[in-house]
């Protein structure tokens, strides 16, 4: 008699079953196999509700016509500054599929920065933003970023008008994520809402200053450094404990944000692949904030023969992650959606949306 075969890294995708959610409970095992246009694909069976389902449910590569590695390299393209119809183009595969297929990327690219971009250490924050705009030139839309400067850490991402609750959202979204044993040295622009942001949110828990650059037909001719938040000796003990700044600065974002450029298609200075709903900026970003933390090897992280990725050093992963990684995390699963986009019937592909998260111990 042929013994069941149960399977220890899938958990049960119907909402209405007790073991939704729960991995390692011995009740998923082997059930068949289905072919697909690119091989074989298993099938579990739940003993416990007795649904079945595909290997590739609860993930982004479900009815998927192409190879998973072809969605991964569109997701890759996208992060390297190829816009969507040269993807088309290279990939042999319509606009809209392509169109579709980032917009899904980003969807769990989202979903897993939630579950693991948390309980980091704050030492050095900077803050800065990129203009660009959206569909026209008269629609001015701000990417506002906050960087952890000892990890080279993406903390926080926001895309919308550059107001104070804007900048208040991104502060706090960091301090929710992070945590602190000493005191934090923030630098910023002489934008103001950051200074009301660290007075309201920061007050007592860092060392606040601006860099006030002035410029003169498009060169920096004076450079003026402001405290408005701590003493002079705590600004010399933050810059002394600082691993990488010995003086006031936002160097390391405005680098930071040249890779944002560099990697977005949306973002060139001249460029006829501009963003023509702010979402779709959106949902650029959030998959290049996963790439450049998760899977992006950063130079200044080099030790020895290994470079690093800005979370393995600040030690939320061990290893280099890649797409496939990302998009089969066991971390991530949808509660309710995702059964019925494996229910469903028909031919129109389903879209995902956001929902609540569930996160798997």
């Amino acid at each position: 008699m042929r013994k069941c075969r149960f399977v220890k890294d899938r958990c049960c995708l119907n909402a209405d079953c007790p073991a939704h959610g729960k991995f390692s409970r011995g009740n998923i095992r082997v059930h068949s196999f289905y072919t697909t246009r690119q091989g074989r694909r298993r099938r579990y069976l739940c003993v416990t509700c007795g649904v079945t389902f595909s290997s590739t449910a609860g993930t982004p590569y479900y009815r998927l016509k192409k190879s998973r590695a072809t969605f991964d390299e569109v997701a890759e393209m996208a992060v390297e500054g190829i816009g969507v119809s040269s993807t088309a183009r290279i990939k042999q595969c319509a606009p809209n599929t392509v169109a579709h297929w980032r917009e899904l990327a980003a969807t769990y690219a989202s979903r897993f920065n939630d579950n693991m971009l948390n309980d980091f250490e704050l030492t050095e924050l900077q803050a800065d933003e990129i203009r660009t705009y959206v569909h026209s030139k008269s629609n001015e839309v701000w990417i506002m970023t906050l960087l952890e400067v000892s990890a080279r850490l993406w903390v926080s991402c926001l895309v919308g008008r550059r107001t104070f609750e804007k900048v208040k959202a991104v502060i706090a979204s960091a301090l929710c994520r992070g945590q602190y044993s000493q005191r934090i040295l923030f630098t910023s622009d002489g934008l103001r809402s950051y200074a009301w942001a660290a007075k309201t949110l920061l007050a007592g828990l860092c060392v606040y200053a601006q860099v006030i650059k002035t410029r003169c037909k498009d060169r920096v001719v004076r450079v003026e450094r402001k405290l408005l938040l701590g003493t002079q000796e705590q600004l010399e003990d933050a810059l002394f404990n600082s691993e990488d700044s010995s003086t006031i600065n936002t160097s390391f974002v405005e680098r930071h944000n040249l890779t944002i450029r560099q990697g977005s298609s949306y973002l060139g200075r001249r460029t006829a692949c501009h963003a023509r709903e702010q979402e779709y900026l959106s949902d650029n970003m959030t998959l290049m904030m996963c790439f450049y933390n998760f899977m992006r090897p950063h130079s200044a992280l080099r030790f020895g023969n290994e470079t690093r990725t800005p979370a393995m050093q600040a030690g939320l992963v061990s290893k280099r992650l890649n797409f496939r990684d990302v998009f089969t995390s066991r971390v991530i699963f949808f509660l309710c959606l995702i059964f019925l986009a494996v229910t469903q019937r028909g031919n129109a592909p389903y879209r995902v949306k956001s929902g609540p998260l569930i996160t798997v111990t």
